[in-house]
């Protein structure tokens, strides 16, 4: 018998081949592209390690300590009880929303709600007032408001930079090889590793710079100019719908279009919906029949989405757009109040 067969060994030049591949980043991709037809995607979940973690020198020799009560020195890697950044980070994101929810709740009761059941702007201030002891308490605002705010897209932000230096690390850094560090010609730019914006992200945005302006307007502005916001109401709403259209018109149609399109693809997104959701499908199952069928339900929940976010938009629309925004000037002191504070707006 041959004695080279015996002590055959593995190709260098294969396992060269291969270590030198240059994958591009791994990302969850936007909605408007193919997902398995069948099993969502855990964008939650944070990557795997590297190889040369799995092999650093500082890794417990002992076998038998299981993977997860392991650190590793990547970014958004397992850490202390299997989860890493990536991992608190998208639990921020989340439960933030649904503190968010319930104010967005009571703020959709009180401004669109009764005022289209009571079809007058001053029958409902009453209601508004007593919401805000709700949530417009010392204690309630930051919670219910404030704090999910700014956790929500702070950690949105912190999550997308993560991403993106979780993939120069993996992809785009240096080599090793026996020891040796040398670094190699990239064919991709380094731009490629900013993880793709989904459409829900974009909403977000959006939607985050809709409702600063909102707070500004409504909430800040008074507190700075006359020391509280006692006398903003619908009252105050309607003026600004009477005196300056156009600006009021465009500012709460975004507020609440970007709004709700955002929370209601949000919420599919918590359920595992908007991931199965799509126009298009690629065919990867080889059988047509099947393909279709798998389109077809992707329609449908793409569909079915999109027509609880336009729902949303006509039930908030119906009141706020339909009766406050049409409730006119308000006279007197109050209404020259009113102007006072609009004309401290910049650009106004």
């Amino acid at each position: 018998m041959d004695s080279q067969t015996l002590h055959a060994k593995a190709s260098q030049d294969t396992l060269e081949s291969l270590l030198q591949l240059d994958p591009l980043p791994i990302d969850s991709p936007p909605l408007a592209r193919s997902y398995p037809p069948f099993d969502a995607i855990d964008t939650d979940k944070d990557l795997p390690p590297l190889p040369d973690e799995l092999d650093s020198p500082n890794r417990s020799s002992n076998s038998s300590t299981p993977s997860h009560s392991r650190s590793t020195s990547g970014i958004g890697l397992s850490s202390i009880g299997g989860h890493g950044a990536i991992y608190y980070l998208t639990r921020i994101q989340r439960y933030s929303s649904y503190t968010f929810s319930v104010f967005a709740s009571l703020h959709l009761v009180t401004t669109s709600v009764i005022p289209f059941v009571a079809q007058s702007v001053p029958a409902s201030e009453s209601y508004l007032l007593l919401a805000r002891e709700i949530y417009q308490t010392t204690l309630s605002e930051p919670l219910l408001v404030g704090l999910p705010i700014v956790a929500h897209v702070g950690a949105g932000i912190a999550l997308r930079l993560l991403r993106r230096a979780h993939n120069v690390r993996r992809y785009y850094g240096d080599d090793h090889d026996g020891g040796h560090k040398h670094s190699e010609k990239k064919t991709l730019s380094i731009r490629n590793a900013w993880p793709s914006v989904s459409y829900i992200a974009v909403s977000g945005y959006g939607f985050a710079v809709a409702v600063a302006a909102h707070v500004f307007v409504n909430r800040a502005l008074p507190l700075l100019v006359e020391g509280d916001s006692a006398n903003i109401g619908l009252a105050y709403v309607a003026h600004g719908f009477a005196r300056h259209p156009l600006v009021s018109w465009v500012s709460y149609g975004a507020l609440l279009g970007l709004g709700c399109g955002h929370m209601v693809w949000g919420w599919a997104k918590w359920f595992g919906i908007a991931q199965r959701a799509g126009w298009k499908l690629e065919r990867h199952m080889g059988n047509a029949a099947v393909d279709r069928q798998v389109k077809r339900r992707r329609r449908r929940m793409l569909l079915g989405i999109n027509a609880v976010a336009a729902a949303g938009v006509v039930a908030w629309a119906a009141g706020g757009l339909g009766v406050v925004a049409k409730g006119g000037l308000t006279l007197g002191w109050v209404g020259k109040l009113y102007d006072g504070l609009y004309e401290k707006i910049p650009g106004l």
